[in-house]
């Protein structure tokens, strides 16, 4: 086998995503870059001949044909395992890659992982493979791609910025943002000098998550150390990231900032300023960015006069809301539904159910098609600057506030935005029948249109159609999300299922959903008034280690349902981890209770908790425990041990207690009996209004 070389030069034009790159960046950087073997593999830099180069006019030699033509039979042979076999000594390393890079394009992943071990075993491995291998690997499953990263031998090698920006792309891309950030950090810590990629790979993953503007301010901060200045691209991300979170002041700060350094704001850097005014309606604003940019000969496409209608819905202005919609059909903007749904949204939450409808059987009667949107994270593969790329970008500025929260694919959502309208104004009847209607119309609907349609069903009491359409969900293998199963909760409750309404939320449990405390507590109340006790208690329980803190009203609930319920076990697990958030009156109920008939050997327990939540504890409470010891002279150490508790604390035994252990003391020993029983010295009674109900030291 021919030895591999070290220490060429590395082309990566197959490597990234050229829309990723700064629009100034056309060529594919040369890098140089040297990389020693190891015993498990000898990792190689690609020689920048290859054989995918370009044609040129002059005449390729034999040896670069023949590398072709092998590469080609690899690709096609049905067995490529036996043809690299075969043509081992022809192929470089290169070649490999080009194979390598040709199954990932083609989907066949088998075939990339097969041909990935097969280079790592027999030491025809570079930097270039792992790059390109990660990256195919992590779309399919960023696990693996993690696993063949952790794998690399050369400890080097995992800082090389190329291989570093392509599983942190793979985390980005599977949303997995805070695995993606502590493997950047640790990538520092280990020598990686991240590049411009790197840090516009980061900051994609900011837009849409909580506090992502705070945390994506941080990675612009280092810039400035790591010797990078912001680009068209990467003012454009950070731009999206500040109309997601409604910074607008931010976002025009930016803007200013873009042209003072010399670049010049496209309309993508102008459509995230738009969006920033969206969240308050800011139309005054959007008004006079739209008279800056066509200033400067930039004429609004859809992307911008859709963003500027969401402007006008958010600040009430309908009446230029629907100019604007004219002026959309009329440039044969509104080929899809989403305009339409926009308005009539915003008119059906401001109280014009009727305008809504118009609007609503105006597009029915124009045969507007659904909408058909592609995710931010697929939109953001776009370069912001040079030539656009796709035209997929349309769909990024105006979908990324919280108020139009637009499936990204859903047919009649139109339908859907009406349905919810109709059941905000308890008009269930015709929301019950528009969602028969959409049942069907569409075949097939995403989660977003069946969850409208079941709450329509819910709310108009249907039971048999709320059925179906959960059967309909399992049907199309439709996972339910937060809402389905919040809806089918309440809905249960309200229908007196309330142990269907039980299983429902463990269901959503086991899925990892967050749980409502209000809902859980409605819950709580009814199984409880059902004497579904230790239900109860189990929704308590999901609640209570699911979050932090809960109100301690639900404490006290549950604490009364499970004495109800005579489960004094998990009651003492309540009052003991929440005592001090328990009314002095139900910790008395509680103590009673125990005394009575709870496990008698946690009965010195319970008092002593008690006892240190401040609550005082009074003497029918001791007279009942100390009975129970009496009547089971196997308690005898536990008698004593309460005995001999009670004098340090302040309280002792009345005089008929007294009689009473006295009475049975040789069951315990009666001199031992007599030398406890003197430290509890009955004092006279002292009328007071504060003087305690038990008698103490």
């Amino acid at each position: 086998m021919e030895t591999p070389v070290l220490g060429f030069e590395l082309r990566c034009p197959h490597l990234f995503n050229i829309s990723s790159r700064p629009s100034s960046s056309l060529s594919p950087p040369t890098v140089s870059l040297r990389i020693p073997t190891t015993a498990a593999a000898s990792t190689v830099v690609e020689s920048p001949a290859t054989v995918a180069e370009a044609p040129r006019s002059k005449r390729h030699s034999n040896t670069y044909l023949t590398r072709k033509s092998a590469i080609s039979e690899v690709e096609r042979s049905p067995d490529f395992l036996s043809s690299l076999q075969r043509l081992e000594r022809v192929l470089k390393v290169q070649d490999l890659n080009v194979i390598l890079r040709d199954f990932g394009i083609s989907g066949r992943w088998q075939d990339l992982i097969q041909l990935f071990d097969w280079m790592q075993q027999h030491g025809n491995i570079s930097v270039s493979t792992y790059s390109s291998c990660i990256k195919f690997v992590g779309a399919k499953s960023v696990s693996k791609a993690l696993e063949i990263y952790q794998s690399i031998p050369d400890e080097s090698a995992k800082t090389n910025v190329y291989i570093c920006n392509s599983i942190l792309s793979s985390l980005v891309k599977n949303g997995k943002l805070d695995s993606c950030i502590k493997l950047f950090d640790q990538m520092k810590r280990d020598g990686l000098k991240p590049d411009v990629v790197t840090y516009n790979t980061l900051l994609g993953g900011f837009i849409k998550v909580k506090n992502g503007y705070s945390k994506a301010m941080e990675l612009v901060g280092e810039l400035p150390h790591n010797g990078i200045q912001m680009d068209g691209v990467m003012y454009g991300t950070v731009l999206a990231i500040c109309a997601s979170s409604g910074r607008c002041e931010e976002a025009e700060s930016y803007i200013q900032q873009m042209k003072v350094e010399g670049h010049s704001p496209n309309l993508y850097h102008y459509s995230s300023l738009l969006n920033s005014y969206s969240w308050k309606g800011d139309y005054k604003k959007a008004d006079e960015l739209m008279t800056e940019m066509k200033s400067v000969g930039l004429e609004p496409n859809k992307v911008m006069m859709t963003t500027l209608l969401k402007v006008y819905i958010k600040g009430g202005l309908f009446e230029r809301s629907r100019e604007l919609l004219s002026e959309l059909e009329s440039a044969g903007y509104t080929e899809n539904e989403m305009p339409y749904c926009m308005l009539m949204d915003g008119l059906s939450k401001a109280g014009k159910l009727e305008e809504a409808k118009l609007i609503f059987d105006d597009m029915k009667g124009k045969g507007v098609k659904s909408a058909n949107l592609v995710p931010i994270s697929e939109s953001l593969q776009v370069r912001f600057g040079g030539q656009l790329r796709s035209n997929r970008l349309a769909s990024l500025p105006v979908f990324l506030d919280n108020d139009f929260n637009f499936p990204f694919s859903s047919d009649g959502y139109a339908n859907s935005i009406m349905i919810s309208a109709l059941c905000r104004s308890k008009r269930f009847e015709e929301a019950n029948q528009l969602a028969r209607d959409s049942e069907t119309t569409y075949e097939k609907c995403d989660l977003v249109m069946l969850n409208t349609m079941l709450c329509a069903y819910c709310r108009a009491g249907e039971m048999e159609s709320v059925m179906r359409m959960m059967k309909k969900m399992d049907e199309q293998a439709v996972s339910p999300d937060y809402n389905t199963f919040h809806i089918l909760i309440k809905y249960f409750i309200k229908e007196k299922l309330h142990l269907l309404a039980y299983q429902t939320l463990l269901d959503m449990h086991s899925k990892g959903h967050r749980l409502e405390e209000e809902l859980c507590s409605s819950l709580i109340y009814h199984l409880g008034k059902i004497r579904a006790h230790s239900e109860a208690f189990s929704v308590y329980s999901m609640l209570r280690y699911s979050k932090r803190t809960i109100c301690k009203e639900l404490h006290e609930k549950i604490l009364h349902t499970l004495i109800q319920g005579k489960l004094l076990k998990d009651a003492y697990v309540v009052v003991k981890d929440n005592a001090k958030m328990i009314s002095q009156p139900t910790l008395k109920r509680f103590g009673r209770a125990f005394m009575m008939s709870g496990n008698i050997n946690l009965v010195n327990d319970v008092l002593k908790v008690l006892h240190g939540s401040g609550h005082k504890i009074d003497q029918v409470q001791f007279e009942i425990a100390i009975s129970r010891y009496i009547a089971q002279a196997d308690k005898k150490e536990l008698l004593l041990q309460l005995l001999q508790w009670m004098p340090g604390q302040g309280y002792v035994v009345d005089s008929s207690t007294r009689n009473l252990i006295l009475k049975n003391s040789n069951l315990f020993g009666r001199q031992l009996i007599a030398e406890i029983l003197s430290k509890h010295h009955v004092r006279p009674l002292v009328k007071s209004r504060s003087q305690p109900k038990f008698r103490c030291k």
